[in-house]
């Protein structure tokens, strides 16, 4: 090995693994459960809840991607599904003939707000109720902190 890889102390090691760990169980659990209970896919929740986050229920499709930091590609294919499932629409952008917007339909509102109650309940048993008020706090100053990193890496 290298000596110029700056390698992982055994506690850095030991904590990256659990929170790789964690990571992977919980988007297990949480996708198998949203799956059961709804019928809808994680990316089928992901894009229907930033479609519910504003007031319309439309985004323009480039917007929407960035909102969920997706590539446009695996949007374009997972918002394709969800049309021929009734539960989003596609509309094209009268002031911009290249733009289009991803709306969504009657449907898609009804089959969220139903899945989003389960969703939270499952939520606050996997991870609201296993930690105390501080350490929720620190969750989240620990998350934010992450994310500015990574956000601040270039490209």
């Amino acid at each position: 090995m290298s000596n110029n890889v700056p390698w992982l102390s055994d506690d850095e090691e030991r904590s990256w693994r659990t929170f790789i760990q964690l990571h992977q169980k919980l988007s297990r659990q949480l996708t198998a459960d949203l799956q059961t209970h709804s019928g809808l896919s994680g990316a089928d929740f992901e894009i229907l809840v930033a479609l519910t986050d504003v007031t319309d229920g439309r985004v323009r499709f480039q917007d929407l991607a960035e909102e969920i930091d997706w590539e446009r590609s695996r949007l374009s294919h997972q918002v394709a599904r969800m049309i021929k499932r009734g539960l989003v629409a596609r509309e094209e952008c009268a002031e911009d003939g290249r733009g289009a917007f991803v709306v969504i339909t009657a449907q898609g509102r009804e089959v969220i707000e139903a899945a989003a109650p389960k969703h939270v309940v499952t939520v606050r048993r996997l991870v609201i109720d296993a930690l105390s008020p501080d350490d929720l706090a620190a969750l989240g100053r620990i998350s934010g902190r992450i994310l500015e990193q990574i956000d601040a890496e270039p490209g």
